[in-house]
């Protein structure tokens, strides 16, 4: 499993070529020549970009969907709309396809935020708002989410 920490900005070209920080490069050094799925993300408006593995892991879950189901045979179109494999180039460039910019409003400044065994990339102002948004009600949230997650044996997290 794959464990990225960090978050970084970054600028993309007019072509959508996106220049990794080398913090970030190296944590992915281990991975890179697998390859990456960039996709749209499901809750905001930013992508995802999995690791191959990471990919491959998610798609024995959806695999396992009945397909005759609507509801899942939609769930599947929606959450594999768009998706593309990719590389990086020579020069540890990430190239963003033109609809993939276009749904998350990426035009220069971007952040790549590390969730986990993905990674985030967004408009810079897009995920500045939605910091900020969470901010709020961050920490009823992660009552919420976390407050009954024990790590230990004896209820102690």
């Amino acid at each position: 499993m794959v464990n990225l920490i960090g978050t970084y900005e970054g600028k993309a070209d007019a072509k959508g070529r996106l220049l990794l920080s080398a913090a970030l490069k190296k944590q992915l050094d281990p991975i890179v020549e697998d390859g990456f799925v960039l996709k749209r993300a499901v809750f905001q408006s930013c992508l995802e970009l999995y690791p191959m593995s990471e990919w491959n892991v998610l798609m024995e879950k959806v695999n396992k969907l009945n397909r005759f189901n609507k509801k899942n045979n939609d769930f599947i179109r929606r959450f594999t709309a768009g998706v593309k494999i990719i590389e990086l180039d020579n020069s540890g460039r990430l190239l963003i396809p033109k609809d993939l910019q276009s749904f998350a409003g990426i035009t220069k400044n971007v952040v790549l935020s590390s969730a986990l065994n993905i990674i985030e990339i967004w408009d810079k102002d897009k995920y500045e708002k939605a910091i900020d948004d969470a901010t709020i009600d961050f920490a009823d949230l992660a009552e919420e989410v976390m407050g009954n997650v024990t790590n230990d044996d004896d209820g102690v997290s």
